[in-house]
């Protein structure tokens, strides 16, 4: 039985797809629930090259997609709490699964090219390695 439940949410198809699948969980078994939105920045301060308007921007889509979704899963009965994260999101996932206690973790699947796979971090640790508990990954039915 999971307990506490840590459900990774951006907005996106595959985001909303790991908030329904896990909001179903949660309320299967009466879990307290914990939305987590990253920002890939990791500082919330401004980069080079980058404009005071543009990281405001940044962080307002970033709590209005945690509001969103907060409040998707309070009317649905969940109580749910928020957190919004800058950086590498599994490094940020598994620092909020470790320090919330959670028992699982929902995250959203988005297919990647072999190019974009090939180019990515692969000497780093994934989230299957770094993660505390269970992972559910949640995929959406094919279209058609």
């Amino acid at each position: 039985m999971y307990r506490k439940i840590l459900l990774c949410y951006d907005g996106s198809v595959e985001g909303r797809n790991a908030l329904k699948d896990g909001a179903a969980i949660a309320m299967c078994m009466h879990s307290e629930t914990h939305l987590l939105a990253i920002l890939r920045r990791s500082i919330p301060t401004i980069p080079d090259g980058m404009s005071a308007a543009t990281i405001e921007h940044e962080n307002d889509e970033a709590a209005r997609i945690l509001k969103e979704g907060v409040e998707w899963l309070k009317e649905r009965g969940l109580d749910a709490h928020g957190y919004i994260a800058f950086g590498d999101p599994i490094a940020e996932i598994e620092v909020a699964a470790r320090k919330l206690g959670v028992d699982c973790i929902v995250v959203g699947h988005r297919k990647r090219s072999r190019l974009a796979r090939w180019w990515s971090d692969s000497e780093d640790a994934t989230l299957l390695d770094r993660a505390p508990c269970s992972i559910l990954v949640a995929v959406a039915p094919p279209a058609g």
